[in-house]
């Protein structure tokens, strides 16, 4: 009898938490389907926020993965004096509030150094590259992490029969270890740009909301509310929700293929 009780308690949260946000979608959908008869999208504005999202999120995590697989690699293989403080160094950006993130980038930007960069790459604060850039630190803690444990879950035999063999570590790592980390690889991809594309805080603090010019996804949402233009706020969010379930679903069946 305890057993059943247990169990029904299990059922009865997991049900009530799968409801709360079913309402909230459905909710969500109410309000449009209600908008849209007396209104007309802004399909400049919907299809140029598409664009910049995809775009920014696509370099950043892209970014985020070269950079990150050898530091994940590194860190999984070897231990030193630090690698604590180190591992929990590049952790920070996934604790860390995005707006505090974006405030350092933006300060850094403004020192001597960070300007000097900007004479070299173009202007970063309130423009496109600034998006990226806040898009990057975001998530690479998150992409550090996620390659770490891929990497730690490949049985280092695999990469000592390959130096038996002959190899040399880079082939070892190119020929052995990346093919095995290859749904990993793909998962920690699609995860971190799924993270990008929803950023919000450290975008607008570096590089501004400015009407199609920085205007992401999240930023329209935020301009859509400003501007009092819930429709197109609703409309934003929406297509926010669906690339995120789909991003999501595909990351978890890639995963269960990798345990399987």
């Amino acid at each position: 009898m305890s057993n059943r009780i247990f169990t029904a308690g299990l059922i009865a949260f997991t049900g009530l938490l799968v409801f709360v946000f079913v309402f909230l979608v459905g909710s969500l959908a109410v309000e449009f389907i209600r908008e849209s008869p007396d209104q007309t999208p802004d399909f400049e504005r919907i299809f140029f926020a598409i664009r910049l999202s995809l775009l920014t999120a696509t370099l950043s995590s892209v970014t985020a993965l070269v950079v990150g697989t050898p530091v994940a690699y590194f860190l999984s293989r070897h231990k030193f004096r630090g690698h604590k403080i180190i591992d929990t160094l590049l952790d920070l950006p996934v604790f860390l509030s995005p707006v505090a993130l974006g405030a350092m980038l933006l300060l850094f930007f403004n020192t001597p150094a960070g300007r000097q960069i900007e004479n070299i790459t173009g202007e970063i604060v309130f423009n496109v590259r600034g998006i990226i850039i806040a898009q990057f630190f975001v998530i690479i803690g998150l992409g550090v992490r996620l390659l770490k444990n891929t990497f730690e879950h490949i049985d280092e035999e695999y990469e000592q029969m390959s130096r038996v063999l002959g190899a040399n570590k880079i082939q070892t790592f190119y020929r052995v270890v990346l093919p095995l980390a290859k749904k990993g690889i793909i998962s920690t991809l699609l995860l971190t740009w799924a993270r990008a594309i929803g950023e919000f805080g450290a975008t607008i603090t570096l590089a501004g909301a400015t009407p199609f010019k920085t205007t992401t996804l999240p930023v329209g949402i935020f301009l859509g509310f400003q501007a009092a233009d819930i429709h197109r706020a609703t409309i934003f969010i929406l297509i926010l929700i669906g690339i995120s379930l789909l991003v999501l679903l595909v990351s978890r069946l890639l995963l269960e293929g990798k345990q399987q």
